[in-house]
């Protein structure tokens, strides 16, 4: 059974960077594609960031393009979300997850497995 652990959170004021972290068990991690997705209070969990299984392609929704940064690393078994310039909205809990795929996707049911989740809190 596939384990993920989210790791890097926490408050940051506007204009700076946080780099999530999220190690992966259980699962032949260098053959999948995995996504970070996020969820702020009251709102539904919406697609941030993904790649697929060798970090070849990426994908992101457009409020995160030019700030955000998806990447991985098959050796160490972990995804990272490096995120520069934060806005108060990017407040959020963010969750990794994987999918049984090489390929890449862009939705929640894409994806079969998840982690706890790390906050995000950014500040002005």
């Amino acid at each position: 059974q596939v384990q993920l652990v989210e790791s890097g959170g926490g408050l940051v004021q506007v204009g700076g960077s946080l780099r999530l972290s999220c190690a992966a068990s259980g699962r032949s991690f260098s053959n999948y594609a995995m996504g970070w997705f996020r969820q702020a209070p009251g709102k539904e969990r919406e697609f941030v960031a993904a790649i697929n299984w060798n970090g070849g392609s990426t994908s992101y929704v457009d409020s995160v393009k030019g700030r955000f940064t998806i990447s991985r690393d098959n050796a160490k078994n972990t995804v990272y979300l490096q995120m520069n310039n934060l806005k108060p909205e990017d407040t959020a809990v963010y969750y990794c997850a994987t999918r049984r795929s090489y390929a890449l996707g862009i939705n929640r049911d894409d994806y079969d497995a998840w982690g706890q989740g790390t906050q995000v809190t950014v500040s002005s």
